[in-house]
């Protein structure tokens, strides 16, 4: 998709030569002669084969055939297939791959509007159809359409959300049957429906464990108003999230000193309560390692002597040296308010 040449010694200079006037005309009509051979260059790099549509009767015809695909119409979807129809995966890795014929194809669509809820499949946003008639190896007349769009459903059995960008090619006969489909999409939103439909641990859960005891220093040390000491149970980069915090960012762990140090300057905290039992969970999918647990604290407002009781929920995760590495927060914030 090296020339090679004997050296020929230089001509002599002539006094046309060595005139500036006759020099200037001379590179000036080179850069013309190099920028015509470039132009004639970028226009040989260009060749049309065909033209690209936004409206052609081919793409009311997938249309149509998406329409029915949704809504599970067997018989629309046969109408606008042709008998040696085929559909291939784009993502097959297979190097002799033979396609699923007619029969299989709608066999396999069908199952889609039976087993989601919700079923859609819209344009993706900002995408459009395009319509393709190529000219060469073309003597069929066959058109191609290209399609960019968003499946989504709930599978009705698991309750797995089905989301992926779908793009499709369809080559239609030039009496507008549907002759070939090739699909690229997300093949991984079926490993979770794959992995629901039966029961399965993920790991143990513990009732006493390192873990927890750490939780409870922590919380303790702080009841204490040991403010440094309540801190050493995390790691340096300790991530904070706390769900009366605007924005998405986490907070540092020295926003969280700062902010226990505050709370005890508003408040005497009188008592924190375990609420229950703390539980820690160990996980076998992601190495997961949490402990929640569920709290009462009992507060007294300095500046109005208000009695103040504030259930708090802690969501720990810790990394292999049983430090707290993120902790989500969850409590009433507007509790704490005059």
């Amino acid at each position: 998709m090296s020339h090679l040449y004997k050296t020929k010694p230089p001509p002599a200079p002539t006094f046309t030569s060595l005139n500036p006037i006759n020099q200037t005309l001379t590179m000036k009509n080179s850069i013309i002669a190099i920028l015509m051979m470039a132009s004639c260059i970028s226009f040989a790099q260009k060749k049309d084969n065909g033209k690209v549509y936004i409206n052609h009767p081919a793409i009311k015809v997938v249309e149509d055939f998406t329409q029915a695909f949704v809504t599970g119409d067997s018989t629309k979807m046969a109408n606008l297939l042709t008998e040696d129809f085929k559909a291939y995966n784009g993502l097959s890795t297979k190097p002799d791959e033979k396609g699923r014929g007619k029969a299989v194809f709608l066999k396999n669509s069908m199952r889609w509007s039976r087993e989601l809820d919700y079923f859609s499949i819209t344009d993706f946003p900002g995408a459009y159809p395009d319509a393709i008639e190529y000219k060469q190896d073309n003597d069929k007349e066959m058109v191609w359409v290209q399609t960019w769009e968003m499946l989504k459903g709930i599978h009705k059995t698991t309750g797995v959300k089905f989301t992926s960008p779908v793009h499709r090619l369809y080559q239609l006969t030039k009496d507008n049957k549907i002759n070939v489909v090739i699909d690229y999409f997300n093949e991984g939103i079926f490993d979770e429906q794959g992995s629901s439909y039966g029961n399965r641990t993920n790991g143990t859960i513990y009732n006493h464990h390192e873990n927890i005891n750490t939780v409870r220093k922590m919380l303790y040390a702080f009841e204490n108003s040991d403010v440094e000491k309540s801190m050493s149970y995390y790691r340096p980069d300790a991530r904070i999230y706390d769900i009366n915090q605007k924005g998405d960012e986490p907070g540092t762990l020295a926003g969280e000193k700062s902010g226990r140090q505050n709370m005890l300057k508003n408040f005497e905290i009188k008592s924190i309560e375990m609420v229950g039992y703390p539980d820690y969970l160990e996980y076998e999918m992601g190495n997961g390692r949490s402990v929640l647990s569920w709290w009462k604290f009992h507060l007294v407002r300095k500046s109005d002597k208000k009695e103040i009781s504030l259930y708090v929920h802690l969501n720990d995760d810790f990394d292999a040296d049983g430090k707290i590495v993120s902790e989500t927060q969850y409590y009433n914030g507007a509790s704490l308010e005059k």
